[in-house]
This record gives C-alpha cells, structure tokens and sequence, in this order.
C-alpha cells in the first residue's frame, strides 16, 4: 500500500471515530484488541475520546491499558471525569494508581475525589467489576467474552443503550441456555431498582428488602451504571455495623475487637467510663438531696433499685425501637413528636401495670400503704419518663448530626436514674406523714 493510500486509510478512520462514534464503538467491542490497538494508537487523543465515552467501561479499560502510555494519559485528560473515573474502576488498584501518578496533579486529584466516596454509602459498596453488554450482543458473543474476564456478579449482567445508560437485566443461566444468535434484548428483564452512588447503606438496604434483590445496580446521576452490590456483601456489611453499633451504644469504641490489646480498649473504653462516672454522680447528687428522707424511712433504700431498674429497661426498649426506626428509614427527625408521643403513651400504661404488681408486692412485704402509692406513682412517672428520653435521646443526636449508637445508652441511664430517683425520693419526702 502507498504512502498516500495509507493516508487516506487513515483520515477515513478518523472522520468514522469523529462522526459516528456509537456506531465505531459497536463494532471496536465486537473485534479482539490485539486487531485493533495498532490502528487506533495511530488516533489523535481528541479522536478517540469521543469514542472512549460511548464504549463499555470494562472494554475500554483493556483498550486504555493496551494503548501508548503518552496516548492513554492524554486520552483519560480528554474525556469526561466521571466517563475517565468508570473506566478507571475497572482496572486493578495498582494499574489505577499508576495511570493517577501519571497525570496532572489537577486531574489526578478530581479523579481521585470522585472514586473516593463516602463510608457507608453505595459507592463504598459497589463492586465495579460488573458485566455491560449491548443489547444487541448475541448470547454466544456474551460467553465468549465472560470466559475472558473475571467478573464477580453473582447471577446477573446488564445490558445498556447507545448512551451506556442501564438498559435491562440479563440472568447469566439465561445466557447459558440460550439459543447461540439470541440477543441479549430477548433475554432481558426490566431492572426493578436501581440507587446513587452517594446513597446510604440504609436507603440501600430499603431497596434490597422492597424489591426482594439479589445484586442492586449503583448508576451516577445520568443513570449509567457504575458497580453492582451484590446482597452477600451488604449482609455482611450490615452485621459489622450492627455489632459495632451495640458496642458504641455502651461507651466502647467501633474499632474495638474480641483480641484488641489491653491497652488500645482501655484507651477507647475510659473516655466514656468517666462520662458514665460524672453522670453517676448526678444521679447520687439526687439520692443525697433526700438524704433525711432516706434516714427516717430506711425502706426507701431498699426500694430505690427496684424504680431505677424498671426505668431503665423501659427506656432500653424505647430506645431499640427508636434506633431501628432510624436504621431502617421507618421514621426520621421530622417524626420525632409522633414517636415521642407513642412511647410516652407506652410508657404510661406499661408504668401502670407495673406499678400495680409492684405495688401488691410491696403491701405484701411492708404492709404500708403509704409505700405502695409512694412506688406506684414513682413507677408510673418513671416509666413515662423512660420512654420518653429513650424516644427523644437518638432522634435529638441525630439532629446534631451525631451517631445515634454512639453511648446513647449512657445518656439514656442517666435521665432515667436521675428521674426515676427523684420522683421516688421526692414523692416519699411528700407523703412522709403516711410512711
């Protein structure tokens, strides 16, 4: 071939790469890159980014990672950031990260921003490595191509249109069992849901249990797909939150393992051993206001552990409900009259029924009167009490933008020591003259 035919080979090339890029796109992933990376190395970096943007991410990594370094780099800083950042998630870390060292620091540094994303939110829990096809593949070209990767999605793939946009749903024992020439297209299923990449564990775990799924599709905001969380990963997600969740309630750190060293827990424990002992102070500092109560009528000594305790697994009960609520997006801040409400209303009769059994067993022991209605009303306060701090405690830290989990328990004894104490001791100090 002539120099010149070469050159008109060339420029037809690139007016195709230029003005059809969807159309180049179809046929470059339907060829082996080993046929094509030669010609296509041969192509300015702004020829090829159109291109680059309509291909399937997992093909146009292997493209980008076969083609001239200076080529490859000059391509990622041409193309969109976030069409760069999808094709980028479907290399390995270290190939990812040399190509990132390569570029300029601006470019590195909005790159590495938007593959960074939030803990605890889907982005975190996706699995890039998820397989898109186009619809208009056949089910043998689809094998063919799964047999070289190594894709992780439990059972499904994906199809999407000319825009790279999530298209539909594709079983992989439908791809197997498929006629050679079926397209994907007859093969797919609609995608019942899909979420953000900044969506929160919970939002996604709503989803999950909603659509009863297996995997989820994550998409960025123009709905192109960027991973996939598959269910295994988010129940095994959600068990380590929740065991640290009951850790943190009780003051110890999430961090915090069965093996730790001695030292690291004392260090994660101790900050809040000494809240819980201020707080225990407040609590004795109530008890020592009736201190000449307590002395003429020792029995209120006796007594006084039975209202604390009845209070504080009324208000551990409030505040499990409250905080699962808050887990699974049953309630949010705005609900907190409602729930405060309800559990105070719990609280109430709980407090009554209890109040009468108590009451009965007090009269039973003491045969004093006076002290059944002295524990009865402080039961009933108490419990009322309970429920609403319970109710109120995770709604309100969650308001100051805190962990709800975090000690909330602590807080919560506190409250309903100090009220369960002081109206005992302060209805006692009231009805002395019938004690």
């Amino acid at each position: 071939m002539t120099s010149t035919s070469v050159d008109i080979s060339q420029e037809l090339s690139r007016r195709f790469l230029q003005d059809f890029p969807v159309d180049a796109a179809l046929q470059l992933e339907r060829m082996s890159i080993e046929k094509i990376i030669a010609p296509l190395s041969e192509q300015p970096a702004e020829v090829l980014a159109s291109v680059w943007s309509c291909l399937v991410p997992r093909f146009a990594a292997a493209l980008t990672l076969s083609l001239p370094v200076v080529l490859a780099d000059e391509l990622l800083t041409q193309i969109a950031p976030n069409t760069a950042v999808r094709i980028l998630s479907q290399m390995t870390e270290l190939q990812s990260k040399q190509i990132l060292d390569r570029l300029d620091s601006a470019i590195q540094n909005d790159l590495s921003r938007l593959m960074s994303y939030p803990e605890g939110s889907a982005g975190r829990l996706m699995d890039t490595r998820v397989a898109t096809y186009r619809s208009s593949m056949c089910a043998q070209e689809v094998l063919d191509s799964l047999r070289g990767t190594t894709m992780k999605t439990a059972r499904s793939l994906y199809t999407v249109d000319d825009e790279g946009h999530a298209a539909g749903r594709v079983l992989l024992q439908d791809v197997a069992l498929a006629e050679a020439q079926q397209t994907l297209q007859m093969l797919a299923r609609p995608i019942r849901a899909t979420v953000q990449a900044v969506a929160t564990q919970e939002e996604v775990a709503e989803l999950f249990a909603k659509h009863a799924l297996l995997d989820l599709p994550v998409v960025d905001i123009n709905g192109v797909i960027l991973g996939v969380i598959v269910h295994a990963s988010l129940l095994q997600t959600v068990q380590e939150d929740t065991s640290a969740d009951i850790q943190a309630m009780v003051g110890a750190s999430r961090e915090e393992r069965a093996l730790s060293s001695p030292l690291f827990a004392v260090k994660k424990r101790m900050p809040w051993l000494q809240v819980n002992l201020l707080t225990a102070f407040m609590a004795a500092a109530v008890v020592g206001l009736f201190e000449e109560t307590i002395a003429q009528v020792t029995a209120l000594a006796i007594l006084l552990p039975v209202v604390a305790g009845q209070s504080g697994n009324a208000g551990a009960q409030a505040l499990a409900v409250t905080m699962r609520g808050l887990a699974l997006r049953e309630i949010s801040i705005r609900h907190w009259v409602i729930v405060m409400f309800k559990e105070v209303r719990v609280g109430l009769l709980n407090g009554l029924c209890v109040a009468l059994t108590c009451g009965l067993g007090v009269y039973i022991w003491s045969g004093s009167l006076g002290l059944v209605v002295v524990i009865g009303l402080s039961m009933v306060i108490g419990m009322t009490a309970a429920g609403f701090a319970g109710a109120l405690v995770p709604i309100t830290l969650v308001r100051l933008g805190q962990d709800p989990a975090q000690s909330s328990s602590i807080v919560l004894t506190t409250v309903t020591d100090v009220a369960g104490f002081f109206s005992f001791l302060g209805i006692a100090t009231l009805l002395m003259s019938y004690l």
